[in-house]
């Protein structure tokens, strides 16, 4: 039965939650009372699959919404409780309702964006999109999972039943391989789905000349002196380890940031050209290196540029303008900007860039109060100090 295959799938994705991520598994609501998805099946005019209420029994929906670590589907829809169940698949019957108002009907079958007997469970939150389960009683579809898009509406196909999808997130988590497309990843007791690209990093050699003077190349997108500030809120991707580059002594965020441009440098393959690898060497001896736009590394860097664009690797381009901020002595920028491109080249850029601070304690979530107190002149946090002084009286 697929209601035994309900329970048993979340037996295990809550046993390896407790091993891997407990953060995540403590997210998960206790059990939904009968009356309440009752009430709700009332509300909605539909009766739920019994997948879908032996879900509910199990887990209503999650504690905090916004929270960092409340569980998400591969798809990254978080898990739905009775209530959002209902205001989700009311709002978009709403939306539907004035579609077809328009005209916009699909025969027989109905609306074709959304139908009326559709559920919407698992929500991607910045959008209406999310996960749906098919509601039509007496069809083949009936209980088959779905999911909505703002763009194109309803595409089913993703598994016949909620247990044999559960059944499939329980075999990638517990095998770490993908499903859907992004892999389980895990950092500081909570649970993400990501996905890792392999960088076109054959092309170039270290043997290819450098340009002269005078060949048409783009210039260097060189920082202004003195250098604008970083805005905090570029920090956030960060996570919790936004407060660590926020408020670590800079010679360590300066360390951080030239360790973790090794990693990219060789991720992107940057570092067969010797001039960026001599440029990295000297850096690490605190030695000074010239960022001129006809030296030796400002001509390799704008001739990598220039190769970038023609290969279409964002990833070697990207490279190339973070060694600039590296050398110019920014860290913060450069921390920030390698680890924009590091998240879709390495499922682990959250423990490397950790070490690469030298391990300190993973601090709790900054909140708006953090960024109001920092102090840090290379980071400005001047709109939160001024709502936090508006919140404050």
């Amino acid at each position: 039965m697929t209601i035994d295959l309900v329970e048993s799938s979340w037996d295990r994705i809550d046993a390896w939650l407790r091993a891997h991520a407990p953060h995540t598994l403590a997210s998960l609501c206790p059990p939904a009372v009968d009356e309440e998805v009752r009430a709700a099946e009332e509300e909605l005019d539909v009766t739920f699959p019994p997948d879908l209420v032996a879900s509910l029994r199990r887990h209503n929906g999650v504690q905090d919404a916004e929270a960092e670590a409340a569980f998400r589907f591969p798809t990254h829809d978080r898990l739905l409780g009775v209530r959002e169940i209902v205001e989700a698949t009311r709002f978009l019957r709403d939306i539907a309702a004035e579609l077809e108002e328009d005209g916009d009907e699909d025969g027989e079958e109905g609306f074709w964006w959304w139908h009326h007997d559709y559920v919407q469970f698992g929500s991607y939150d910045s959008t209406a999109d999310g996960l749906t389960i098919d509601c039509r009683p007496g069809r083949d579809v009936y209980g088959a999972i779905g999911r909505f898009f703002d763009e194109s509406g309803t595409d089913f196909g993703n598994a016949e039943s909620l247990g044999a999808y559960l059944a499939d997130v329980a075999d990638s988590l517990e095998s770490g391989r993908a499903f859907q497309g992004d892999v389980p990843v895990t950092f500081n007791g909570r649970l993400m789905w990501e996905m890792a690209y392999s960088p076109r990093a054959a092309w170039g050699s270290v043997d290819d000349p450098l340009p002269g003077p005078a060949t048409e190349l783009q210039p260097l997108d060189l920082p202004r002196t003195p250098p604008e500030p970083l805005m905090a809120a570029l920090l956030h991707g960060l996570g919790e380890l936004s407060v660590l580059v926020a408020a670590l002594p800079r010679q360590r965020v300066a360390q951080a940031a030239l360790r973790q441009m090794h990693r990219l440098a060789v991720e992107t393959g940057l570092a067969k050209y010797t001039e960026v690898t001599a440029a990295l060497e000297a850096t690490q001896r605190g030695e000074t290196v010239s960022m001129d736009q006809d030296g030796l590394l400002g001509l390799r860097l704008r001739a990598v540029i220039a190769e970038a664009m023609e290969h279409r690797d964002s990833y070697r381009r990207g490279a190339a303008e973070q060694m600039v901020e590296v050398v110019w002595g920014l860290p913060h920028r450069a921390v920030k900007g390698i680890a924009d491109l590091r998240r879709h080249l390495s499922l682990t850029w959250r423990d490397e860039l950790l070490a690469d601070l030298d391990g300190p304690p993973i601090p709790p979530m900054p909140d708006d109060r953090f960024w109001a107190m920092l102090r840090n002149p290379d980071i400005d946090s001047s709109w939160y100090a001024t709502q936090y002084a508006q919140d404050q009286g």
